[in-house]
């Protein structure tokens, strides 16, 4: 394992706190991936024979586990189990009992209908905090409707906005509303945390992919409740994807007095601000179109590497647009230890993203490898046996 692998966990923030994970995919695991980095025991209550949904949305290649699965897993413990068998849904209720954290990311009533929703907990833990995520919220007109990331950037007006009205609609091909919504799973659980510390009790707190989606919109949400207009970044006269003589490269033609006296001067280009149509931002949105074709048409005259150097010299902002391939093995990427590489006896070498918060006092680490299903069952059903017969 690297460097950020030796980390003790009783060193880390949540040393201590132990989460129940119902979670599958992707909002739930990556919200309690990143709990378990930071020290917390995090178990992992799945289907017996089947499994978090992850596990399987590829086939699994020579012996190591699915890499989905892997990527959103680490330094959690796999319980496998069938929660009907009321022996096990017990042992489930001993754990929640001397637990921190509940997690799930059902859809509404699913938790409630196994003895397992928030009063039920609560009932075993007053200190329990329950963290609920959901597609649209856990009450209203879409509370039981399916939920999904891409259904989320339909429903929350993200798909709907475009750099240019030409292109046609399109899904984001990562998964934007899964991991914003996971990481402010992340947010109430702390924050609920925090609070226990003064009163003593737990509480529960809920987060939706569409809630999430409509925070992340919320410049533009704002403009259009208080102003009536529209506001699209990716729609600046000045800023775009430039195709160049070999490889594409991004400017963002903001943030300065005049930009675009400055692109025209890195391009080698009259002064187009001098001409009427380009001369103020009004002006150059009137017509975006031939400003635009000028300057694709210069961009595509030279190398990517030429015009940036260029850019850079006017200190304008713009980028490489890069493949992931080139971005693993990017100096900046190795140089904030970006890339967690580890070889666990028993399960395989593995290789990905670690986690992006720094901290100077504590170190995240993989100290579990992702777990085979089932692979802490007996281990922490003798520790729920033990837990149900305390005093």
């Amino acid at each position: 394992m690297n460097a950020r692998d030796t980390a003790n966990a009783n060193d880390l923030p949540l040393s201590g706190i132990r989460v129940i994970d119902f979670t599958q995919v992707m909002m739930g695991p990556v919200c309690t991936q990143m709990l378990g980095d930071y020290g917390a025991d995090v178990i992992k209550i799945e289907r017996a024979g089947a499994g978090d949904l992850s596990r399987s949305t590829f086939a699994p290649q020579d012996g190591i586990d699915n890499p989905v699965f892997c990527s959103l897993n680490r330094n959690k413990r796999s319980v496998a189990l069938d929660l009907r068998n009321a022996e096990q849904l017990a042992a489930v209720k001993a754990l929640i009992a001397g637990a921190d954290v509940v997690v799930n990311n059902f859809r509404a009533g699913v938790m409630d209908r196994m003895g397992l929703g928030y009063d039920d907990c609560h009932k075993l833990n007053p200190r329990i905090v329950y963290a609920v995520g959901t597609g649209y919220g856990e009450t209203g007109p879409y509370a039981y409707k399916g939920g999904q990331d891409v259904l989320a950037q339909a429903m929350s007006g993200a798909m709907a906005r475009k750099a240019d009205p030409s292109h046609p609609l399109a899904t984001y091909p990562t998964a934007l509303a899964d991991y914003s919504a996971g990481m402010h799973l992340v947010q109430g659980i702390l924050l609920a945390l925090l609070q226990r510390a003064r009163t003593g009790v737990g509480q529960k707190i809920s987060v939706s992919l569409y809630n999430s989606m409509l925070a992340m919109q919320m410049q533009e949400a704002a403009m259009i409740m208080m102003r009536d207009t529209d506001l699209n970044w990716a729609a600046m006269p000045l800023s775009g994807v430039f195709e160049c003589a070999d490889l594409p490269l991004v400017l963002i033609g903001a943030f300065k007095a005049n930009p675009l006296r400055d692109i025209c001067a890195a391009l080698e280009l009259a002064d187009l601000s001098l001409d009427p149509r380009f001369a103020n931002l009004e002006q150059q949105f009137a017509h975006k179109a031939e400003l635009q074709r000028q300057l694709r048409e210069r961009f595509r005259t030279r190398p990517r590497d030429h015009w940036l150097e260029r850019l850079e010299a006017q200190d304008l902002l713009c980028a490489p647009v890069r493949d992931m391939r080139e971005v693993l093995v990017d100096p900046q990427t190795l140089h904030n230890k970006m890339i967690l590489q580890a070889d666990a006896p028993g399960h395989g070498a593995y290789k990905f993203i670690a986690s992006p918060i720094t901290m100077s006092g504590a170190d995240a680490a993989m100290r579990r490898a992702p777990p085979k299903l089932g692979e802490h069952t007996d281990e922490v059903l003798a520790e729920a046996a033990a837990m149900a017969r305390r005093p």
